[in-house]
């Protein structure tokens, strides 16, 4: 399985859990995993939508992997979507090029996971906070898996968002039949 991961953090470099998440897959040099710093990739925000639909049709499964920010992803990426998912390649009519597809979300968060959740902090689940990208998926006919998250991502001990990063990178690789119940 080819396996696409666009990582999609303004810092990078800076980050402590998506760093650790995009090195330790970058240790599975023979896995079909391709890493993009869509930050690196695009620092003037001008995507290339062709390259970019090329990329998505040459790879079985697409990880997004992003901080949660307001509940939501950074805004590049929410512009990769507006500029990638375009009508009559990704959804209507002609729009089939994403087609049983699968996709994934890998989110770190700054909180503990009982703040996410009815009656916590944030009111709501990560997963029912990520309904618009879950809904953006299955319109253009993409099978969205259930999201990797991990909590805490700013208070955790260096072992922890190691621990988090094996973990990840196992969970990307799993075969479908394990992601879905």
């Amino acid at each position: 399985m080819n396996i696409m991961v666009i990582a999609a953090h303004p810092n990078l470099k800076q980050s402590r859990a998506n760093k650790a998440f995009t090195q330790e897959l970058a240790s599975h040099a023979s896995s079909n995993i391709y890493i993009r710093d869509l930050y690196q990739t695009y620092p003037n925000w001008q995507i290339d939508v062709e390259k970019e639909q090329q990329l998505l049709l040459t790879h079985d499964r697409i990880v997004f992997q992003f901080p949660f920010y307001w509940y939501s992803s950074p805004p590049l990426l929410k512009k990769w979507f507006d500029d990638v998912f375009t009508y009559g390649w990704a959804f209507g009519t002609g729009g089939d090029h994403l087609k049983d597809k699968s996709f994934l979300v890998a989110t770190t968060v700054g909180g503990p996971e009982n703040g996410y959740r009815a009656g916590g902090d944030n009111w709501f689940t990560v997963d029912e906070l990520l309904r618009p990208i879950q809904r953006t998926i299955t319109r253009c006919n993409g099978v969205f898996l259930p999201a990797f998250v991990t909590y805490n991502a700013d208070r955790g001990t260096d072992a922890y968002i190691s621990q988090e990063a094996r973990r990840y990178a196992a969970y990307i690789q799993s075969e479908l039949k394990v992601l879905v119940h």
